[in-house]
């Protein structure tokens, strides 16, 4: 009796330190990718440092200007090119391809939330939180 007592136990010790070890070496391995994953959150942060301060260097005014000056042939604004608003034409009448689908269908009349409405009629009832 006391011989299968040993045997247990020895059993017992054998297969807690193959746990233990397993567990110690899933967790190095995991401190390993968190490091790696570390690393590249690290290089990609640095990417977006660098192209932060790439668009810092080519979106200067002092640049901005010399390109505009070489290929826009821009003019200064004169006195006698200012007009009222009532002088610029309507363009009221003139509509997109979408625009003329929707009077097609009849939809032209529909309201947006800029209205206060969305969509279709709306709710009396107060809305509730």
């Amino acid at each position: 009796m006391i011989r299968w007592l040993n045997v247990i136990a020895i059993a017992a010790l054998l297969g807690s330190a193959v746990y233990a070890y397993s567990i110690k070496y899933e967790t190095a391995r995991y401190s390993a990718e968190i490091v790696k994953t570390q690393h590249a959150i690290q290089r990609e942060k640095d990417a977006i440092s660098m192209q932060k301060a790439d668009y810092a260097w080519l979106s200067r005014p002092g640049r901005v200007q010399q390109l505009a000056e070489r290929h826009l042939d821009l003019q200064n604004i004169t006195i006698d090119q200012v007009v009222k608003p009532s002088d610029i034409p309507d363009r009221a009448g003139k509509t997109d391809l979408i625009g003329r689908k929707l009077d097609a269908l009849g939809l032209s009349d529909i309201t947006t939330p800029r209205d206060g409405r969305a969509g279709g009629a709306r709710s009396t009832t107060p809305a509730t939180r």
